[in-house]
């Protein structure tokens, strides 16, 4: 099985001629796909697609509330105490997530040589490179199954998927934890193919490591997800001898060992509160009702692959005939053990955020790429062409209308360059959705990730940085350095206390209700300075408050903006007390 398996450009049914498909030989493999489908250049062309594609808007994109700016200022707070051990947001402890992502945060800011005032951009890093590692994981898992030239487009439907796109650029856990349930994976994938249960040692090396990297990164979700995988097989193939291939005695406890030292050292920090709240609150919390308004009822994860998964799902679906006729192959068995035991388990939390379908995505792409290689499209019903070059074309164009209309809602102009980048993004996804029409899935891949390439681009390059009245961190915290005659001042806020403005402003930076912060005003040495930036609902309180205290704060600016964290309008002023510096 194993010999069928690697050397075969399909699902398992033999290579395909050079240059052909199997499904229809009369079709010619594409130009791209014979140039770059081989085991030296597909990796290339990997790592210089996920460089393109993920690294636009990592300098320019501000930080995305709420969860990016806290893990990022947790992992700030690591570098300014030197505490590595204990997780903390501000006074609170942040007992929600393991150390994992923390750790690599911390090792790029060192790296890079700015330490904690890194700006954003090196805490981003961890999850740029682990998005790219995914895609080049991606293919080396796929390889287990199937010749370079199918592994190629497993990298590239994984690079191009949206969701992806959007955890690269986000300072936390996620994409880093896809890197290594793929890698994971794809030893266990070829332990399984194996069947012998021969002792592996390299491969059960990878499979224990990653997961013991995965559980040090988010806890339970890498065994759930693996785990799963590992008993599906067992009862798909009615076969346990095969995992003794993964010495999981000793991976065992070499996965404890790696995993070990951090959960003794954080209990004993914190006599075991963090276990309560990781454990008690936050994981069966999610279970069992929706945390932070993110309830929604079972199915809506395959709902909303539809969107998160694009351009795979248009491409799936014209496959679907062909991926069913070959669904006692290897491959596909595989595939199903991967998704449907973790897709029941994630459609039952009662918590659902779309990334959380995420590891997921290699294992609806495996199948995808072994009936593209097999031809699959060709004979597809003219419904199914229609409907998937309709899931292909239309989020890319309802996208570039956004870009050009969305900022108009905020009242700006758009981002030309964006504007221009969408509509080009918008015509290659249409003339992919035609090329699908045409029963060419094979022409239409390199458009649809063309319409990838230039959306993402368009998106966090140009489009989003330009929407400036959604980032009111930013303005924020660049009129507090306006302030005349105001250096390094200490700051109290009331009415807005987003992590991102905690991330910007400095870790010193304290939140108040408003009499509080009109005491902090009134307390303070007149020769020095302090602000306190005052959102318009908490306004009348602070005055009142001030006027109690025989304070009259001086206003020394004003940030206005929209809180996408709800939708509301703010309006923050910010003040000080009377005095020379404050004239």
């Amino acid at each position: 099985m194993t010999e069928t398996a690697e050397t075969s450009g399909n699902a398992g049914n033999g290579p395909a001629p050079d240059g052909a498909t199997n499904g229809n030989p009369s079709e010619r493999r594409p130009f791209w796909l014979r140039l770059f489908g081989h085991d030296a250049s597909a990796p290339v062309f990997l790592l210089l697609l996920s460089l393109v594609i993920f690294f636009p808007g990592q300098w320019t994109v501000p930080p995305l509330d709420r969860d990016e700016p806290r893990f990022a200022q947790a992992t700030k707070q690591m570098l300014e105490t030197g505490d590595y051990v204990d997780i903390r947001f501000q006074d609170q402890a942040r007992h929600k997530k393991p150390v994992g992502i923390y750790w690599l945060q911390v090792a790029a800011a060192k790296v890079v040589g700015s330490g904690a005032e890194s700006p954003l951009w090196v805490y981003r890093l961890p999850s740029a490179i682990g998005a790219t590692l995914a895609v080049l994981a991606s293919f080396w898992m796929a390889r287990a199954f199937m010749g370079p030239a199918g592994a190629l487009m497993v990298g590239i439907f994984v690079a191009s998927a949206i969701i992806l796109n959007v955890e690269a650029r986000l300072a936390k856990t996620d994409a880093m934890l896809f890197f290594t349930i793929v890698l994971a994976q794809g030893a266990l994938a070829r332990i399984w193919l194996a069947e012998d249960g021969r002792r592996r040692w390299g491969l059960g090396f990878v499979f224990w490591t990653a997961l013991a990297a995965g559980i040090l990164i988010k806890g339970p979700v890498a065994p759930m997800v693996v785990g799963t995988t590992v008993v599906a097989l067992m009862v798909l193939r009615r076969r346990l001898a095969w995992f003794n291939g993964a010495s999981p005695v000793l991976g065992l406890l070499w996965m404890l060992a790696l995993v070990s030292p951090w959960f003794v050292a954080i209990g004993l920090a914190t006599d075991g509160a963090f276990f309560n709240e990781a454990i008690g609150r936050d994981l069966l919390g999610k279970v069992a009702e929706g945390q932070e308004s993110h309830g929604a009822p079972p199915l809506t994860h395959l709902a909303a692959m539809l969107g998160v998964f694009w351009p795979l799902p248009a491409f799936f679906l014209i496959c679907l005939p062909t991926i069913w006729q070959q669904r006692k192959s290897p491959l596909v068995t595989f595939a199903a053990a991967w998704f449907f035991p973790s897709w029941i388990v994630f459609e039952l939390v009662a918590t659902k955020l779309p990334h959380y379908t995420m590891p997921l995505l290699p294992a609806l792409v495996l199948p995808l790429a072994a009936a593209l290689m097999d031809g699959a499209g060709t004979a597809a019903a003219k419904w199914l062409r229609w409907t998937a070059a309709i899931l292909l074309a239309v989020p890319v164009v309802a996208i570039a209308v956004a870009a050009f209309a969305g900022p108009f809602v905020f009242g700006i102009w758009p981002s030309p360059p964006g504007v221009v980048l969408a509509a080009l993004a918008a015509a290659l996804a249409v003339m992919a959705g035609r090329q699908l029409l045409r029963a060419q899935p094979l022409k239409a891949l390199p458009r649809a990730v063309g319409a990838s390439v230039l959306m993402m681009i368009a998106i966090w390059g140009f489009a989003g940085p330009a929407l400036s009245p959604i980032w009111v961190s930013p303005r924020l915290a660049a009129a507090i350095d306006a302030v005349p005659n105001c250096p390094n001042p200490a700051v109290v806020t009331s009415g807005f206390h987003e992590p991102s403005f905690i991330f910007l402003q400095g870790t010193d930076t304290r939140i108040a209700n408003a009499p509080d912060a009109a005491a902090f005003l009134a307390d303070g040495d007149p020769s020095t300075c302090r602000i306190a930036a005052i959102e318009s609902r908490e306004k009348a309180a602070f005055l009142d408050a001030a006027q109690a205290i025989s304070l009259v704060p001086v206003i020394s600016g004003t940030v206005e903006g929209l809180n996408i964290n709800g939708g509301d309008d703010v309006d923050i002023g910010l003040y000080r007390a009377p005095g020379p510096a404050a004239q």
